[in-house]
Parts: C-alpha cells; sequence; structure tokens
C-alpha cells in the first residue's frame, strides 16, 4: 500500500500521543530550565538525562531541535500532512513556583519551544494533567509562547470560554478543521484546575460524564457547518492497561453522533486499541510519543518505548471514511526511530488484539506500517 498522496481537496492529519518535552528532554535541548525538581526520589531534571543514557547509550548535548522526532520528521516529510496535531503535555515556562502537592512537574524553557516548529507541530492540545504543573502563571506563558509561534491551541486559557473554544485550522480553502480539547478527572487532572468564568484552567468534564458529553456536542453541532471536519482531543483515563471503560466508549460515541469525525484519545503511555463507530474512527489511546522515561523501570509488559504514527486522509464534505494508516516507532536516547520487523509485528497484533470488534483487522505494507482499509 503506498499511502500516495490524495486527490485535490483531500485532508490529511497526523496525530500521536502525549508530547512531553519537558524535565529530561528540555535539559538535553539547548536552552534547558533550571534543573531543581521537587518529586519524592529525583531533584534534579539531568537525573532524567542519565538514566536515558544508562539505559540506551549516550546523547549527544545538546540536541538541535529537530533530533528529538527522529525517524518522524521522513515521515511528516513523506505524507505532508496539513494538520498536525499533538497532546502538549508539558509547560512551557521559566516560572519557578511548582503547584503545590503536585508531586510531578513538567516545564519546558520558552527558548526550546521552537522544537514544535522543527516538526510542523500546528496545532496543541492542552486539555491534560500537566499543563498546569507550573501553576497559572506557567498556563499563560504556555499559551503566549504558542500565540507567538503561530501554533494553534485548545483545551486551557484564561477562562472557562477560551479553554471550550476549538482551534480553527484551514489547511484547504472553504474547509475548516475544528480541534477541541477536553480532559478528564480520570486522567489525574485536578479539580481545582477546572477554568472558569473568571479563572484561568483547562476544560475539564467529570470521569469522562455523559453530561460533559452533551455539552461538547452542542458545540460541535452549533460549530461545524458543510465541509468542516471535527476533531476532539481527550486526555482520559489511566497511564497502564488496555480496559475501555464503558463511559469513554458512550462519551466518544455520542461525540460522533454529534458530527465528530475523529475522537484522538490519550493519557495510556502505550497504544490501546480503537473502535470504527459511523465509519469515524475512536481512537482510545495513542500512547507516549515524546518523553524522558527511558531506564525508569516497571510495566515493560505494556512496551511503553514502542508508539505509533497516526495518518488519517479525509475527503472533507462527504460521508466517506478516512484512509488510515500507522507508522511504528521506537524510543531511544531521546529520539524516535523506525521500529524493527519483530517490534513491529508486536504492535500489529496488539491493535489486532485489542480493538473493537466491529473495526477491520490491520494488515502491514511492504515498508513495515500498518494499514486498515475501513468500509464504506
Amino acid at each position: 500500500m503506498g499511502h500516495a498522496r490524495g486527490a485535490s481537496g483531500a485532508v490529511t492529519l497526523f496525530v500521536c500521543g502525549d508530547v512531553m518535552t519537558g524535565r529530561g528532554i528540555d535539559q538535553a535541548l539547548p536552552h534547558p530550565c533550571s534543573p531543581e525538581l521537587y518529586e519524592s526520589y529525583v531533584h534534579d531534571a539531568r537525573d532524567y538525562v542519565s538514566l536515558a543514557e544508562a539505559a540506551n547509550g549516550a546523547i549527544p548535548r545538546p540536541v538541535e531541535f529537530p533530533y528529538i522526532w527522529g525517524a518522524a520528521l521522513e515521515e511528516l516529510t513523506r505524507f505532508a500532512p496539513e494538520v498536525r496535531l499533538v497532546n502538549l503535555e508539558t509547560a512551557i515556562t521559566r516560572h519557578d513556583a511548582p503547584w503545590p502537592t503536585k508531586g510531578i512537574n513538567y516545564r519546558m524553557h520558552p527558548d526550546n519551544a521552537p522544537c514544535l516548529k522543527a516538526a510542523g507541530i500546528n496545532c496543541c492540545a492542552l486539555a491534560n494533567n500537566h499543563v498546569l504543573d507550573w501553576g497559572r502563571e506557567g498556563l499563560d506563558d504556555t499559551c503566549r509562547v504558542l500565540d507567538r509561534l503561530g501554533i494553534a491551541r485548545c483545551g486551557a486559557g484564561q477562562d472557562e470560554s477560551e479553554a471550550m473554544r476549538p482551534a480553527c485550522l484551514e489547511p484547504v480553502p472553504g474547509n475548516r478543521v475544528l480541534v477541541w480539547s477536553i480532559g478528564s478527572t480520570d486522567s489525574g487532572i485536578p479539580a481545582d484546575w477546572a477554568a472558569g468564568p473568571k479563572r484561568p484552567g483547562v476544560w475539564l468534564a467529570r470521569k469522562a460524564s455523559a453530561r460533559g458529553a452533551e455539552v461538547l456536542a452542542e458545540r460541535i453541532g452549533a460549530e461545524k457547518r458543510p465541509g468542516d471536519l471535527a476533531v476532539v482531543s481527550i486526555h482520559w483515563g489511566g497511564n497502564w492497561g488496555y480496559r475501555i471503560p464503558n463511559g469513554h466508549r458512550a462519551f466518544a460515541r455520542r461525540l460522533v453522533e454529534a458530527g465528530a469525525d475523529l475522537i484522538h484519545g490519550h493519557s495510556s503511555h502505550h497504544p490501546r486499541g480503537m473502535e470504527l463507530y459511523r465509519g469515524r474512527p475512536i481512537l482510545y489511546g495513542c500512547g507516549d510519543f515524546i518523553n524522558d522515561y527511558e531506564g525508569i523501570g516497571g510495566h515493560e509488559e505494556f512496551r511503553p518505548e514502542l508508539t505509533l504514527m497516526y495518518f488519517l486522509r479525509f475527503a472533507p464534505g462527504t460521508d466517506a471514511p478516512p484512509e488510515m494508516w500507522m507508522t511504528p516507532l521506537r524510543m531511544a536516547r531521546f529520539s524516535l526511530h523506525r521500529a524493527d520487523a519483530d517490534d513491529t509485528r508486536w504492535l500489529l497484533d496488539l491493535l489486532n488484539r485489542e480493538s473493537h470488534r466491529d473495526m477491520p483487522r490491520f494488515s502491514l505494507d511492504a515498508e513495515g506500517r500498518l494499514f486498515v482499509r475501513l468500509p464504506h
């Protein structure tokens, strides 16, 4: 399967799991923050660099901005997706007062933020459990840096209205891509991070509740126009395991019924199964994409070093399901590498085992990518 560029008017989206460019990643980049941490066991962010090097070899510090994306850049160049959406799971700030009692606090120096532009990222979902790690001042810095870089954002802001507003991209004249970002309390987002009428924060739903789904469904129905694509990026659930809670399934399906074309789920540290509902993909957990977790033991059975690039090509204004394929990658030395044949087969078997029974089976193409033919 060649995955050649689509016909005129088609829109290709790239999405992935959590992108955490703080802490050890930030220390490896050219302009690191002060390394102090406030964790129970690790008090210096540089220790995470040392753990990664002990596990997989030396990291040539400082690394250039494109380095962390590694082989992903070749795929982005080849398929040229017009929309490049990530869940940015870190604050971009020099602010030095962490959120009290949070325990784990991620931040990236603002001068390292061009690492996002190195991959052409043009939209960041912010409704997650780390964007306020350095307080509301850190959130304000994050929003200002993304605005300065020309990267659209959604899911957090200076008040509830801003947090609930979709990012709007127009990759094809007349065809918008609207992206909403919402977080669920079961992902570990503190309840007092919720944005209010006069309070900065994130768009927060209590355990992916039915009420939260209805509020978002109403917004999709009110704002989506013919020819638009509607994407919902959701931070939900725990870090480990493959079980999909019934509430998550109901939440996602309600949004598809309201007009969502893609549900982009994240929070799990490894890829989870997916579902096809009314011809629209629901990605329940895309797995981590970039982080500094190398060398940290535990949960090896989930292979958290393996990840996927998800590509979806839509024909806006039609009911046709998207073309969909995934590129398997492996994180090592804070950079992404193409997965070998054994790792690729492991991911293929995982998706076929854990995806919903109505999801067509995944196959491998001649170049080691995973693809699925969605029925019309």
